[in-house]
């Protein structure tokens, strides 16, 4: 019978040694909800009358739009469910600009580029740096931010 440590683990995120720079990623994409929208605003708080009043006429955006914490969101969990799931020690530093607003009904996703690895003094880590543009369904730039997260290095004794 075959130990249960010898079969990979559906979904385990990438060690720092795996990665390069240069190195490309594209996440699946998502359609923000009004669920997400009330969801998020509820439980962050963020009860600004353009987010939680649909017919609000004094806002510089038309339409319903989202918090870009909520963008930020939805794509972090895309990085996180797959890139770093179990791999990720810790957010360092985080660097972003908001292109252009997205409303509920937009398909959101994102493309990771690895901008840097440094290994640390500390064994079995590296800093990661990297460059994350989410677009809409019309392929336009929303958002770009730069991550730089500590990222695990593979285990001792693992191939």
């Amino acid at each position: 019978m075959t130990k249960q440590t010898d079969v990979p683990k559906l979904g385990q995120g990438y060690y720092w040694e795996e990665l390069r720079v240069g190195q490309r990623f594209r996440t699946f994409r998502r359609t923000v909800t009004e669920t997400d929208l009330v969801s998020f605003v509820s439980a962050t708080g963020m009860l600004e009358a353009i987010f939680i009043d649909a017919s609000y006429e004094h806002g510089a955006i038309s339409g319903r739009p989202v918090p870009a914490a909520l963008t930020y969101a939805l794509i972090e969990g895309f990085i996180l469910q797959t890139m770093i799931q179990g791999t990720g020690l810790a957010m360092l530093e985080l660097a972003q600009k908001i292109h252009a607003p997205v409303r509920v009904g937009d398909t959101i996703g994102a493309t990771v580029e690895v901008t840097g690895i440094r290994p640390t003094s500390k064994g079995g880590r590296a800093v990661v740096t990297s460059q994350i543009e989410v677009t809409n369904q019309r392929n336009e730039v929303v958002m770009t931010y730069t991550a730089t997260r500590l990222l695990a290095g593979r285990p001792e004794g693992a191939a």
